[in-house]
């Protein structure tokens, strides 16, 4: 039978897939002829152009990576408040950022002059060369993002393999999302940086051409056309590809984290809830290769004709994804995993409705575009008037539908459209899947953004070496039919990046409460009442009044899960007995454990026992044990003890390690002190008598 692990190799193999059609399609298209010496020299001109501009940002990116790792390593290593892992996530997570885009811009600038010349011999030929091509981009990113994703869950599975399953994957989903950090940041320069860089050197080649010389677009008598395609690579496909690849592992990497957050109860499940958002990506991966394949034209066609063919790729990886999903959640057997999959269809449909919606504004053929031509009868003040209402009403209907497509994810995955406890969490897992169904076809997706500045390049190298018209012709189609799908690209990155926003700062609150949960800053007490009778047990959690205070509905998830814990506790315990308020109090402040007292490295358990048999209250001895979740001892705390001479009340006040002080409801106080500290995690305290087990309860040191 296949397991949730064996699943995982699933991931790398994935990337790996990937990078190596990136590479067949980047070598097949270096095989063509890149035309005359003309043609030679425009294209080595904007490839000079371009990598002088990523190595001059690349260089400032540098110093800043450098100065915010060693912030964390400062963090990390010498305050001790940060993962030790966390530096070296952010790193690589720039890193692979940084790279994809380098490979994205570097194919780009070798293709648009390929793309020209086989113009020269038919359209479809052109078509597939810049298709391809940016299909590069589009793999690069998908491989890059699932190899750096699954070594980090493997590096980090393997070094936390000792702690708590649950734990494991809070702590290893947490540390995962600063690599999620370092794409973002190396996003935010590519984007931005790379986006005034193309509006500054497409509007400066314009007004000096355009405008002052009154000489056409792409004339090779103004230098400024250079800038102008220079710009458009490092914008287009190095900064969108940088954007999306952040997008792309934030939406795996928040998934991963809130379904550890609404799994945690249920460790098994947990795993499979962390490894879904990655196993979907993985198989969006890989059925992206088959749409690739799906894109061609017929001699002669038309813009409609074009956009189909990108259309009939998206459309048919989108729909092979929605099935084959289907099939992957009953394999790993997650909970409600008909809602999960109404979730990724639900992403899969927002991104084609953005898709559609873009298209419909933005395509030469549509009338939103070609009321805004009509409008330049009467001027350029009515064509700004007319493209800025346009524009907004533009965005009307991608609002909506993630809007409609958040709520929808929601209450799919959530199974019962309830906004309280557990299902609230498992909601939020839903938006994070949503993201990344969404993005699942980024691979295709980001091919198409690619294919834009491509064109455009290619175009104005046909311009710039004076090919015949018929060639210019063609590249125009092509150049018209890139700007929608760029359009296109940046309304699916702007889309998905509200689900991923939102899936993160989810992530982030549901981590904060875990925290917050199981922290002991200060003296915090968790009073469980455990009542047992023939092996039926019931758990009521209450919090202090501040601890309390706002949390009422996270109640049910405390109970939950305590419930979970005590219980495997119980599996032994005696039918017949009542153990009441279990308190568990410590204090952990600068690598010590101390009391309220002040008293150093201890810990204090105390309980009321009520019905117990009278040869357990009289000469009886009870013994108090500590040990970790799993079971296993701890080896700086020997068992202590404490004997109960008589019911009646006794005043112990002053008592160095046990204290035991009786009343009416025979109250028990013990305590230990351990002779070191006590690494962070899950223990468990139990009581035994002469006679048997009494109880036990479940206490977290952080």
């Amino acid at each position: 039978m296949i397991t949730i692990q064996d699943l995982f190799w699933l991931i790398p193999s994935a990337s790996v897939l990937a990078l190596i059609f990136a590479g067949i399609f980047f070598y097949r298209m270096k095989a063509q002829d890149e035309g005359n010496e003309v043609m030679k020299m425009i294209a080595r001109h904007v490839r000079s152009g371009a990598m002088a501009y990523l190595r001059q940002q690349y260089k400032i990116v540098a110093i800043f990576f450098v100065l915010i790792t060693v912030v964390f390593a400062f963090l990390a290593y010498c305050l001790h408040i940060q993962n030790p892992w966390v530096p070296f996530a952010f790193i690589s997570g720039g890193f692979f950022s940084g790279l994809a885009g380098y490979i994205g811009m570097k194919t780009a600038t070798y293709a648009s002059g390929r793309v020209a010349n086989a113009c020269r011999h038919s359209l479809d030929a052109g078509l597939q060369i810049a298709f391809r091509s940016g299909a590069v981009l589009g793999l690069t990113v998908v491989g890059l993002a699932m190899l750096d994703i699954g070594a980090w869950y493997w590096v980090l599975n393997w070094f936390y393999g000792d702690m708590e399953l649950s734990m494991r994957l809070v702590v290893i989903t947490t540390t995962m999302l600063t690599f999620g950090m370092g794409a973002s940041l190396q996003a935010l320069f590519a984007r931005v940086g790379g986006g005034i860089f193309t509006k500054a050197a497409d509007v400066g080649a314009d007004l000096v051409g355009k405008v002052e010389a009154g000489i056409p677009e792409d004339d090779p008598r103004n230098p400024a056309t250079i800038a102008d395609n220079v710009g458009d690579n490092v914008g287009d496909v190095a900064g969108m590809g940088a954007d999306l690849y952040e997008s792309y592992c934030g939406s795996i990497l928040a998934s991963a984290a809130l379904g550890a957050a609404a799994y945690m109860a249920v460790p098994e499940m947990a795993i499979k809830a962390v490894l879904t958002p990655m196993l979907i990506a993985a198989l969006g991966t890989i059925l992206s290769l088959l749409g690739v394949y799906a894109v061609r034209v017929k001699r002669g066609a038309s813009q409609t004709e074009l956009m189909a063919a990108l259309n009939r790729g998206i459309n048919l990886s989108s729909f092979l994804i929605a099935i084959a999903s289907a099939f992957l959640l009953q394999l790993i057997g997650l909970d409600n995993w008909a809602g999960i999959w109404g979730a990724i269809v639900t992403g899969l449909a927002v991104g084609i409705v953005i898709g559609k919606s873009t298209e419909h504004y933005t395509s030469h053929d549509s009338y939103p575009c070609r009321k805004i031509a009509h409008s330049a009868k009467t001027g350029p003040a009515t064509v700004i008037i007319s493209g800025i209402g346009i524009g907004m009403i533009s965005t009307c209907i991608p609002v909506i539908t993630v809007v409609v497509g958040t709520v929808l994810a929601y209450g799919l995955a959530s199974g019962d459209w309830h906004f309280t406890g557990a299902e609230m969490s498992k909601g939020l897992y839903g938006i994070g899947i949503a993201a990344v169904g969404m993005l699942s076809t980024l691979g295709l997706t980001l091919a198409t953004d690619a294919y834009g500045p491509i064109s455009d390049n290619a175009g104005g190298n046909a311009e710039m070496s004076k090919l015949d018209p018929e060639v210019r012709r063609r590249t125009d189609a092509l150049d018209a039919l890139g700007n929608t799908t760029a359009a296109t690209g940046k309304g699916f990155a702007i889309g998905s990046a509200a689900l991923t926003a939102l899936a993160l700062l989810a992530s982030y609150i549901e981590e904060l409460k875990i925290s917050l949960e199981g922290d002991i800053e200060g003296l915090q007490e968790q009073n469980m009442e455990i009542r047992a009778a023939n092996n039926e047990i019931a758990v009521e959690l209450t919090l202090s009044r501040e601890q309390a205070a706002g949390m009422s509905e996270d109640l049910k998830i405390l109970d939950k899960r305590n419930n979970q814990l005590v219980s495997r506790l119980f599996q032994l315990a005696p039918a017949g007995f009542v153990a009441e308020n279990f308190k568990v109090s410590a204090m952990q402040k600068n690598a010590k454990i101390t009391t309220k007292a002040g008293r150093a490295n201890e810990i204090m358990v105390t309980f009321d026992i009520k019905n117990v048999p009278v040869e357990y209250q009289v000469d009886e001895e009870l013994y108090l044990v500590i040990t970790h979740f799993d079971g296993n001892p701890v080896p700086e705390m020997e068992a202590r003890s404490v004997k109960i001479k008589s019911p009646s009340p006794i005043d112990v006040s002053a008592v160095d390690v046990e204290q035991i002080r009786l009343s009416d409801r025979q109250s028990v106080q013990m305590s230990f002190s351990p002779a070191k500290k006590l690494e962070g995690g899950l223990y468990n305290a139990l009581v035994y008598a002469d006679h048997g087990f009494l109880g036990a309860t479940s206490f977290e040191l952080r």
